[in-house]
């Protein structure tokens, strides 16, 4: 068996329950549909991870994969005048993870994190264990718990 993620061990300490599924990754497509496709699960519930800077902080987002993040909606409910999306060559530096494998669980540090709400429609969401080819399945409430994430609407169709 392969071994753990940084976001699966944070789960373990917790006893937090999940399950992981493992997929075949496509390097020129990382995309949360493609995932949801490889896992075999309605896109509604496999979630991708972006992260922003809002002024001068990181902050995380968590949305169903084939939506859209709206930047302005995050940055009025961060409290931020603006809202970008993160350079992605900094993204391994600053969270530990790669594009395609960045987990909302285990960055190397703690940023203030953003669900969105349509997330508590599912029983359980996927999310990157932190790595491509892995998934990590949970009840939504959990993970807005381990993250000390906000539930909020930062989406358009």
């Amino acid at each position: 068996m392969s071994s753990k993620t940084n976001a699966a061990r944070v789960l373990d300490g917790l006893k937090i329950p999940y399950e992981i599924k493992e997929y075949a990754v496509d390097p020129l497509n990382l995309d949360a549909v493609h995932v949801a496709n490889s896992v075999s699960e309605p896109i509604e519930r496999v979630y991708k991870t972006i992260v922003c800077t809002a002024d001068h902080e990181y902050i995380v987002a968590c949305l169903q994969g084939d939506l859209n993040l709206d930047l302005k909606a995050l940055a009025h409910i961060c409290g931020a005048k603006r809202c970008e999306l993160m350079d992605l060559k900094d993204l391994q530096k600053v969270t530990g993870y790669v594009r395609g494998g960045c987990s909302p669980l285990g960055m190397k540090k703690h940023f203030r994190t953003f669900i969105d709400e349509k997330a508590l429609t599912q029983e359980k969401i996927y999310v990157s264990a932190g790595v491509r080819g892995k998934q990590i399945a949970l009840a939504p409430k959990d993970l807005a718990a381990v993250t000390e994430a906000q539930i909020c609407k930062i989406t358009y169709d």
